[in-house]
């Protein structure tokens, strides 16, 4: 039996056409999911176990997932009580399916109560409908499934009240209780759907909930009458409508391509092809008639920070050969390169096949010139959890669990000077965090680098954790964080340190492009392009350890960072030992790079998780945290790596 679940409908929301290639083994999907790791990486299981507490009494179904007609005769079945309450009741009518996290039943009163492993103030009048009227981008997918979740419903039963409802974290609330996430273990050995084993039996064990629940019911029912959209093409009507008959009869829909299919999970990856097909380029063949050359020319997806794409695109310009200075919006600023003077050397580079670096020499010289030695290089891995470790703290507090730094001598000796991680389950770590980086960073002047603005934010975070603390020293860390960060631009308490730390990420922004990046700024992107660029760095990274003055505090003297295959210099990423196997560090990047709650840095947080909620051996421990502690090392050797590139293109 085909159907369309509140899954497929929240998907064809994305592109209809998706609808068409979703499930089909002969099609390349980028998004494929492993539920223990995302478990592990968000905690949305462990929220919808926690909230049910909130309901007791509830009657689970599960199992037989696939088999719709017999789930939907069970929850039938309980439904003729008067009163009940069901998790994950399940409802078919017409082609149409869906489950609901918790049902509460009271003769014809309903509610419907879906759980969501997101955070919300409840003093923001503005949660869920902007200012100008309008549903926020954010919350268009939850709010259309819940609407659908309603209307399949009504459909089963017409006479029902059915008041619709979102439980999630509320960040005003704290907890009462120590030890609050670990409450609720997650294991892969459990029968049950979300894989959490519940370690307490009711919630008065739990304290003082820190879920709030939000009445949707208004929204929904301007989302089923069409006076809220999805967009100006898509109403919640034709949704139905379209994605319905489309699933069940396996038609495809033919919607329109437009700029956001760059980011379509159905384009098969040419290094792992596996002679599967592309679901992106049949759309493209079929709208657009497009040939393998098409598909081979360069095209304005893949520009930089576009803003300009999506209205170029709906005029029919796609590839970049019909960029112009005219149609970019090319504005040269003094002292730097401008948003749009980097794409368009991206564009010009591309076209003309000039893999020769970009690089304001002059303008580098500038800024290294104002930098004190020695060089401190920092990584952060972090993690934001829904579940407060401790007494007194919020959901989704920021968590540290882990630095590195990389420490370069101005004789250029490179030190790995120091790491910091904290393994221990249930222990708030931010503190013991802080207090090892001020006692790393503390005994010179020296300039201190991160790369992208995570690591000023979290020592934001911080800050406002110590302010609200009783630890003894307090107000010596507090004065750290002051001097070597700048406070956030909603902040009431304005500071700009004295050693603010330098982002590399801006500097390369301004003064520096790489064509073999393709427009990418990521570090996992810039440190593959910089190695097969440098002659300096190939000639440096390619000898042992020992022979390039440098130390490790994870590796042998005789490991060798880089290597040659014969084409190209590999990514040293890949020569570290996975995390998880079967699952790379890119592609559980990808994993959780839709979780709204959370920053980039998939695979450590993940990895953390995993230390903090499921009941792993000692063995495997020291495994998980020793293949951190080498990644973390990895990412601050990367951004010595991009400065001695620097050095080397000031030096000509």
């Amino acid at each position: 039996m085909r159907v369309l679940s509140k899954s497929r409908f929240k998907l064809g929301l994305e592109c209809p056409n998706k609808l068409f290639y979703t499930g089909k083994t002969e099609y390349a999907n980028k998004k494929q999911e492993d539920s223990f790791l995302l478990a592990l990486a968000e905690g949305g299981f462990q929220i919808e176990e926690y909230a049910r507490m909130h309901y007791p009494g509830g009657v689970l179904i599960e199992g037989n997932d696939g088999d719709y007609q017999y789930l939907w005769d069970q929850t039938q079945t309980l439904l003729q009580q008067e009163n009940i309450i069901i998790y994950e009741a399940a409802f078919l009518r017409d082609g149409l399916f869906i489950r609901t996290d918790i049902l509460v039943k009271q003769g014809s009163q309903i509610k419907l109560i879906e759980v969501k492993s997101k955070s919300y103030d409840p003093t923001d009048d503005y949660i869920f409908v902007g200012k100008q009227g309008g549903l926020l981008a954010g919350w268009k997918p939850y709010l259309f499934d819940i609407a659908f979740q309603k209307y399949v419903m009504q459909l089963c039963f017409p006479n029902w009240n059915i008041k619709s409802m979102i439980m999630m974290a509320d960040k005003t609330k704290k907890s009462t209780v120590d030890g609050l996430n670990q409450f609720f273990r997650v294991s892969k050995k459990t029968s049950n759907r979300t894989g959490v084993v519940k370690m307490i039996d009711s919630l008065a064990s739990a304290g003082d909930s820190v879920l709030g629940v939000k009445d949707v019911s208004a929204i929904v029912s301007l989302i089923i009458n069409d006076e809220l959209v999805y967009s100006t093409e898509l109403n919640f009507t034709k949704a139905v409508r379209i994605l319905k008959t489309n699933y069940i009869s396996d038609t495809y829909t033919n919607w329109s391509t437009s700029f956001g299919c760059k980011s379509c999970e159905f384009v098969t990856d040419i290094e792992s092809n596996d002679n599967l097909k592309s679901g992106f380029k049949e759309c493209f063949q079929k709208q657009h008639n497009w040939g393998d050359n098409d598909f081979s020319k360069a095209k304005t997806f893949d520009v930089w920070s576009f803003r300009k794409g999506a209205d170029l695109f709906n005029k029919g310009i796609y590839f970049m050969d019909d960029l112009t200075e005219e149609n970019v919006g090319l504005k040269i600023e003094p002292g730097k390169l401008s948003m749009s003077e980097r794409q368009w050397i991206q564009i010009t580079k591309e076209i003309e096949g000039d893999n020769s670096v970009y690089a304001d020499v002059e303008g580098l010289k500038v800024e290294m010139n104002k930098w004190n030695y020695p060089l401190h290089f920092i990584d952060f891995e972090t993690s934001a959890v829904p579940l407060p470790f401790n007494k007194g703290r919020r959901p989704y507090e920021q968590i540290a669990f882990q630095f590195s730094i990389h420490t370069y001598s101005k004789d250029g000796n490179v030190e790995h000077s120091y790491q910091y991680l904290n393994n221990s389950k249930g222990a708030f770590p931010n503190f013991d965090f802080i207090r090892a980086l001020k006692n790393a960073l503390e005994n010179d002047n020296g300039t201190i680098f991160r790369y992208s603005n995570h690591e000023n934010s979290i020592l934001n975070a911080i800050y406002d954790q110590l302010r609200n603390s009783n630890e003894s020293d307090a107000e010596p860390l507090k004065l750290f964080i002051k001097n070597i960060s700048h406070s956030k631009s909603d902040s009431a308490e304005k500071w700009n340190g004295n050693r603010d730390m330098i982002d590399l990420w801006d500097i390369l922004k301004k003064y520096y492009y790489n064509p073999l990046t393709k427009g990418s700024n990521s570090l996992k992107y810039v440190l593959p392009a910089i190695l097969n660029t440098s002659k300096v760095l190939q000639s440096k990274y390619s000898k042992p350890i020992s022979e390039i003055c440098l130390t490790s505090l994870n590796l042998s003297d005789n490991h060798i960072w880089l290597t040659y295959d014969g084409y190209i210099y590999e990514n040293p990423y890949k020569k570290l030992p996975k995390l998880f196997a079967e699952w790379s560090v890119e592609e559980l990047d990808e994993l959780v790079s839709g979780m709204d709650e959370l920053a980039d840095g998939g695979a450590a947080l993940t990895a953390y998780g995993k230390m903090q909620y499921t009941d792993i051996s000692q063995d495997e421990l020291i495994e998980l945290s020793t293949a951190l502690l080498k990644y973390c090392e990895l990412d601050t050797l990367a951004m010595v790596m991009l400065f001695e590139h620097f050095k080397e293109l000031t030096q000509r």
